[in-house]
């Protein structure tokens, strides 16, 4: 016995790391504090005094007076640039607050029919690490009536897509409060009913000028909670996304073929994330994921980012009302139709809003995704993914996930330190699950899951 026992303590001495540092690893939290922070500064009260300010507009069609002080897309996003100066200067100016222009020429077969001018207001909270690195919250400017081309009658877009962009500048207020290694922008796109000319503008501007641009949450729509079909909920939210890049080249598409990965684009694992924040910190709110680009033959602002290549999805409401979007304001048959303030639900739209500012956070705080994952394990009873290294200060190492193949979201996942950039997991066979890899900060906040994009090479 006393012989075995100092051959054992001879190898601890001799080989100390093969009875694995990794087995000792302390992983991170799994919650940071902050966000509860976060979750509890967002005020319905304030997201109701901007819905309320924008709906007395009369109406923000693109096409509207852009002269007025008191109605019009002119006014609108003028009070919109005034509300994001007072969030920077509130700050100490760490908001960098500007109009972004795009000259739509005329079309008379289109819904611009003459030379107008797109304007969306911009507000870019600067990363202290990653200043061209971006995460992005939209709101839509624009409303509209029944006849999508009538820019004078009375168009409130309350919650269409008021209560959006009022989301967007609660984000401001609550983040602004913030610093974050990973800029975030906070927008109010226009001329979307008209054909998502705003969110196609700023796409190309972030194509041209190189943007890191982690994901964009599209809010459109996030006030509703009494739907067309008899239900009134208050705690599901429909996050909507494309599957995979529709700017993949044939190539990728192939590999898919044999490998798997249909429902593992960018944008299916930022729905994923969104997902994943909202049963971490929201336990009355649930995120229904959709498989699908948006609302069947519909279409919304972060299209524009996904067919540039970016990830993008859309957070709304889960139970429409369609007499109350895209309707003129009046009463036929007893019933009041108009996308009108009285409908909208505030401490709703507050915890959409609050999903959106845990989810930027997030992102903003957590380390860069790794890059390019690789896969192997064919015909071995383990599977070994490989990845290059993040370097980043924060990073306390990388998680891998994996899942069955019809699983919607990840189900297991192990911890690995820093150093570590090839890891097998054993008994776990690569034919039965699908797998990524994610970068994890010292406070618990994690990248998007990076899924594999080639094969390890031996």
């Amino acid at each position: 016995m006393l012989a075995r026992r100092c051959v054992a303590l001879l190898a601890m001495l001799l080989f100390p790391l093969t009875t694995s540092a990794q087995e000792s690893l302390t992983p991170p939290p799994a919650t940071d504090l902050r966000m509860y922070d976060i979750l509890e500064a967002v005020s319905a009260e304030r997201i109701a005094a901007d819905i309320r300010t924008l709906a007395d507009f009369g109406t923000r069609h693109t096409l509207s007076d852009t002269t007025s002080d008191t109605r019009g897309i002119g006014a609108a996003r003028r009070w919109i640039k005034a509300a994001f100066d007072q969030v920077s200067a509130d700050c100490g100016g760490c908001l960098e607050v500007f109009y972004q222009r795009d000259l739509v020429e005329g079309d008379p077969d289109s819904r611009i029919p003459e030379d107008t001018w797109v304007v969306n207001v911009v507000a870019v909270q600067r990363g202290t690490r990653y200043p061209d690195r971006y995460v992005v919250m939209s709101g839509d400017i624009d409303s509209r009536a029944s006849d999508v081309m009538d820019a004078t009658i009375d168009a409130p877009g309350a919650n269409d897509n008021a209560s959006g962009m009022a989301g967007a500048l609660e984000a401001a207020r609550v983040l602004s409060q913030y610093d974050f290694p990973t800029s975030i922008i906070y927008t109010g796109l226009s001329g979307e009913e008209q054909g998502l000319y705003g969110g196609r503008h700023m796409a190309e501007v972030a194509r041209a000028e190189g943007w890191d641009l982690v994901g964009v949450l599209n809010n459109d729509m996030i006030g509703n909670t009494e739907g067309i079909d008899g239900v009134k909920d208050n705690t599901t939210f429909r996050v909507f996304s494309e599957p995979v890049p529709a700017t993949d080249s044939l190539r990728q598409h192939y590999l898919r073929r044999f490998f798997g990965g249909e429902v593992d684009g960018p944008s299916r694992q930022l729905a994923r994330y969104i997902d994943h924040m909202a049963e971490a910190y929201l336990p009355n709110l649930d995120a229904m994921m959709i498989y699908r680009l948006d609302r069947f033959g519909r279409g919304g602002h972060h299209r524009p980012f996904n067919e540039a290549g970016f990830p993008g999805v859309r957070l709304m409401e889960t139970h429409e009302n369609y007499t109350q979007q895209h309707q003129d304001v009046r009463v036929e048959d007893g019933l009041q139709y108009g996308d009108l303030v009285e409908f909208v639900d505030f401490d709703y739209a507050a915890k959409l809003t609050g999903v959106n500012a845990i989810t930027l956070a997030g992102l903003a705080w957590a380390p860069p995704a790794p890059q390019n994952v690789r896969i192997g394990g064919a015909v071995q009873p383990s599977t070994t993914l490989a990845w290059d290294p993040v370097d980043d200060p924060d990073l306390a190492g990388y998680k891998l996930y994996w899942r069955r193949t019809t699983a919607p979201q990840w189900t297991d996942s192990r911890f690995v330190g820093p150093d570590v950039t090839e890891y097998t997991l054993e008994n776990v066979i690569i034919d039965n699950y699908l797998f990524g890899v994610a970068a994890v900060g010292h406070d618990g906040n994690e990248s998007v899951v990076a899924f594999p994009s080639g094969l390890i090479r031996r």
